[in-house]
């Protein structure tokens, strides 16, 4: 009987790993030898004190159910007391509470490493966003310093032949000797061109290249130009990336006079 007892088949018995078979053949063992039965008590005594001990989710109220039935269902026949050799049940029965407890918190473990690379995630992408607001705010600012600036006169750029609709305006500041071209009336550039700013003489006619334009997004559609004093007017032709030395005419969009 004890190497029976000592065979480890009263362990699985507890823990639900024997076959339908297996456990009818436990049963009738326990039935018929008091020391049987009184081991398979003890080691489901030793489980559900070690599960207790180290299970944060179980509450006082289910385990002391879980306790009492597990009593009950051997009170009959077993005293309460442990039998000689309990030690090693208790050993084995805590290495399996124990690989299980290790198994919760290492799961627990990688539930809180993926929380908290989503939050550092969400974090750079806010502070993306809020760079990019503070820039576009930044050129929004710039923007409306330069149309509110009084000492800058603006000189309208009216829409051409290949863009009736077109406008734009270009701010002159004397005093400071600046120039600078709002393209906000433009529409937007096909890929591979961009806008190219002219200052013109007229007589003769003398265009003198003074920006060209390769984002219109950037800085609110606000860009300070090359000075050019003398210009009598100013215009903005479509080009090639990169610009051109003279001005396409054939693709003028925009024209005024100082």
């Amino acid at each position: 009987m004890e190497e029976y007892i000592a065979s480890g088949t009263l362990e699985f018995y507890v823990y639900g790993l024997l076959s339908e078979q297996e456990n009818i053949e436990v049963n009738e063992m326990a039935k018929k030898h008091e020391e049987v039965a009184a081991t398979i008590l003890s080691i489901e005594k030793a489980v559900i004190n070690l599960s207790y001990a180290v299970s944060p989710h179980l509450s006082a109220e289910n385990y002391e159910k879980i306790r009492q039935k597990l009593i009950e269902k051997h009170s009959s026949v077993v005293p309460l007391e442990p039998k000689r050799g309990m030690s090693q049940y208790i050993g084995w029965a805590a290495a399996v509470v124990f690989m299980l407890g290790f198994a919760y918190q290492y799961i627990k473990y990688n539930e809180a490493v993926e929380q908290v690379h989503g939050v550092t995630a969400q974090r750079s992408k806010f502070e993306s966003l809020l760079a990019d607001a503070k820039k576009r705010n930044a050129a929004h600012e710039q923007a409306l310093a330069v149309v509110r600036d009084t000492l800058n006169t603006p000189v309208k750029l009216d829409g051409q032949a290949v863009a009736p609709q077109a406008y734009a305006t270009v701010y002159v500041n004397k005093t400071e000797g600046e120039l600078y071209v709002d393209v906000a009336g433009l529409p937007k550039a096909p890929e591979g061109k961009v806008y190219q700013v002219w200052a013109l003489k007229l007589d003769p006619f003398t265009p003198t290249s003074i920006g060209v334009i390769d984002d219109q997004d950037a800085n609110s559609g606000v860009f300070k130009l090359e000075n050019n004093a003398g210009a009598q007017a100013f215009g903005i032709t479509l080009e090639p990336a990169g610009g051109s030395k003279s001005p396409t005419l054939e693709q003028l969009y925009t024209l005024g006079k100082v």
